[in-house]
Order: structure tokens, then sequence, then C-alpha cells
């Protein structure tokens, strides 16, 4: 985008995909190894030489995080160039957001202030943020602790079946009990209190969210990464068409083949909610098509890229310099806002399995076929397979991962 020659430190927090995507996005233009901290090493990141990760017992919480962040605070304290901190999941994003002052001496903490980031990441006052701006999300009802302790029968108005997620995705990431999953789609009543019960008995405290389920199949979803820039304007949005899902319940949500896709309005409504809110940095939105009103309507936010963003980077839009253009060469003032994906021409379609189950899995449609026609012409690819780091034990750890994932598809995938 412009001179390169000013120098700058990258540092990430996490180990998952979404740092080995920024990392590799980074790398690609820079040629230079990313230093990363992390509670424990993730797949994504083992064995490679463009992320050099640091693990820190306890970095994922508060008292330890900012006790260990003082400490790193001090290795960067002396530096020069612009130090960037970038929390590559919900639950880092929203530390760096928590402890802002304590941290921007030394760190670019391009993140909202703390109360925006917790009104955005619970879903209850995000869709009230919605209705505020006119922007469509699924019918909806609060299921809360204190409906649950009483005793009294919670109805629900929607009919089965039903989508049921915790309002408070941080809090979540704490609770563990058989059949726990990230979100659930409820096909009767018996399950949908078994699943509440479970949920307030094994610790979680906040509310649910429970919602309409908009019907189709993982070709309905959509998703929008977004970076906002320190003066609160919008320079990017990259809208993506995801085609399937992880079908793990542990992993239900997480994208695993996105095609990119091309649409002023939703690109207009998003960029004029986050302008009017002045927000500042990256998210990303999950959005789904409803074919009984023809309408998108948002899930959720969230504030950070996400483990399936690298489809961004891949189709020529660097996900990760955006931030360097903004607080190092200060290049997006006068820059108009980008609106990929206008030219079909140059898709590329971004895989997280390979070809062949994608092929197995994916519904069949004109979209698919699109994608199909990608794979080829040779113009797809993913986040771990990267040809500047290549090894013997990087192309090990994908086929183990890629077998995981025929287990995966063969053991939990149902047709939506």
């Amino acid at each position: 985008m412009t001179n390169q020659s000013t120098e700058f430190t990258p540092v990430l927090l996490g180990s998952d995909f979404n740092v080995y995507g920024m990392a590799r996005s980074l790398y690609d233009i820079y040629g230079k190894p990313v230093k990363a901290f992390a509670e424990v090493s993730l797949a994504p990141t083992r064995y490679t030489k463009i992320v050099d990760l640091e693990l820190i017992p306890g970095f994922s919480e508060d008292p330890v995080w900012i006790d260990e962040m003082k400490k790193i605070k001090k290795r960067y304290a002396d530096h020069k160039e612009p130090v960037i901190l970038i929390g590559c999941g919900d639950g880092y994003a929203e530390l760096i957001s928590k402890h802002k002052a304590e941290l921007e001496d030394v760190f670019v903490c391009p993140y909202v202030d703390y109360e925006m980031l917790r009104n955005l990441n619970n879903k209850e006052n995000f869709y009230k943020m919605c209705d505020k701006y006119d922007l469509p999300y699924p019918k909806t009802k609060i299921i809360t602790k204190a409906m649950y302790e009483s005793g009294e029968e919670i109805t629900q108005p929607f009919g089965y079946p039903v989508a049921l997620k915790p309002a408070n995705s941080v809090e979540w990431l704490d609770i563990h009990f058989e059949g726990r999953k990230k979100a659930f789609i409820i096909q009767n009543e018996a399950e949908f209190k078994d699943v509440v019960a479970k949920s307030y008995t094994n610790g979680y405290t906040s509310d649910f969210i429970l919602q309409d389920f908009i019907p189709g199949d993982d070709s309905h979803m959509r998703t929008l990464n977004v970076y906002v820039d320190r003066n609160h304007q919008v320079k990017l949005m990259c809208l993506g068409h995801p085609l399937l899902e992880d079908p793990a319940p542990a992993a239900i949500g997480n994208y695993v083949a996105i095609i990119p896709e091309y649409n002023q309005d939703i690109y207009n409504r998003v960029q004029k909610f986050l302008e009017e809110i002045e927000f500042t940095g990256y998210c990303n939105f999950d959005i789904k098509f409803d074919t009984r009103d023809q309408s998108y309507k948002l899930f959720e936010i969230n504030l950070r890229t996400g483990r399936s963003s690298f489809f961004v980077t891949l189709n020529g839009y660097h996900l990760a310099d955006w931030v360097v253009q903004d607080y190092v060469y200060d290049s997006l003032t006068d820059q108009q806002t980008v609106y990929a994906n206008k030219d079909k021409q140059h898709y590329f379609l971004w895989l997280g399995v390979t070809p062949k189950i994608f092929e197995k899995y994916a519904k069949e449609n004109d979209v698919k076929k699109h994608a199909m026609q990608l794979i080829d012409e040779g113009r797809y690819g993913d986040t771990f397979w990267y040809a500047k780091d290549k090894s013997l034990k990087r192309f090990a750890l994908y086929k183990w991962m890629m077998h995981n994932y025929v287990k995966d598809y063969k053991r939990y995938f149902v047709a939506k």
C-alpha cells in the first residue's frame, strides 16, 4: 500500500489458525517472523519458522495475564518503533481492551474501550443496538439464570428446532459438561430443558439467547470481516460465503470452506453502524440469509479476526497489514473504503479441509459448482499449508489434522 521502510513490531496473542493466518499475512509482506504469546500450543503454530511462540501458564485470564503483560511490556519499553498488540481470540481481545490504559504507553492497542466491548460481546446488548441501527437479526427471547432457578417452566415461542447460544461467549469458554457446544440447535422440549439445567448447574451465570432457527444449510451463512481505522472510518469490508462448517460439537460455527462474495447492501448497513458507534480495529460478523423474508440477519459481532479470516488475505486483501498501514504508516486517512470481491475473476476458495471432504459434504448448489471450478483451476488455498513455511513435520501434522476431519465428518455430519 505504501513505502515499507519504517520499522514496527507485531505481537500476537494466541496460537491458533487466526494467529498463523495473521502471521502469514505479515510474513508475506515484510519477511520477518512474528512474536506470539499464549497459554497453550495449538497445531497451527507448531513446527513453524514464521511464528516465534512463547508459552506462559495461566496466560488466558487475570490476574496472571496482566501480571505477565507488565513483564512483557518491559521487554518492549525501549523500542522506538510502534509495537502493535493483537489479540487473536475473544478472551485476549477483551483483556487488551480491559487493560488498555495500562498497556498503551508501550503498545499500540487497536481496540474499543472496555464498556463498548462488553456491550458488543454480549449478544443481548448487541441486539438492542441492532434495533437502534435497523440491522435485522433472528427473533429472540432471553433466558436468565433467575428464570431457571425460579422452578417455573420456561416457555419458548418459536417452535422447534430453535437455536440456543450463550449471551456471554467469554464466560462460556470456562463452562464444561458432557454435550457442551459452542451453540446448540435444539430439537425438542426435553433437550432444551436438559441443556439449560446442565449449563446453570455447571457454573454458567449469564443469559442465554433463544432464537427462531433460520432454516437452511451452511451455504445460507455469510461472514463479514472489517477493519475500522483509528479515526472510526471503515477502510476494509470483505464478505465471505461459507459453504461448509466443522461438524464436531465443540467446533460448531467454525467454517471450513469460504468463497468470496460481494454485497453492497450488507456493506452499507454495517459500515453505517460501525462508524456511528465509533468503532475501531478489527471485527467480523456472522450472518445468515433467511429465505422466508429474503433478508440477511446478523447473529453476532466478534471483536477480532477469526480462525477462517485468512480467506481475506487469500483473496488479496492482506488482513494483518491494515493495522500496520493505520498506525505505522498513517496511510489510511485519505483512502477510500475498499469493498472487496467485486470481480469474480479474481476469486480464490479458502478451505480448512481437503478438496475431497469439501466435494463430499458441501450441499449441491450453484455456488458449490463455482467452488469446484476454482478447485479445478487451482484457485484455492488454506491457512496452514504455506509455501514459505514447509517442513516434513508440518506436512505430517497437516495429514494428521485432515485425517481427524475425515473421522469427524463420518461421525458427526448431519445435513441441515
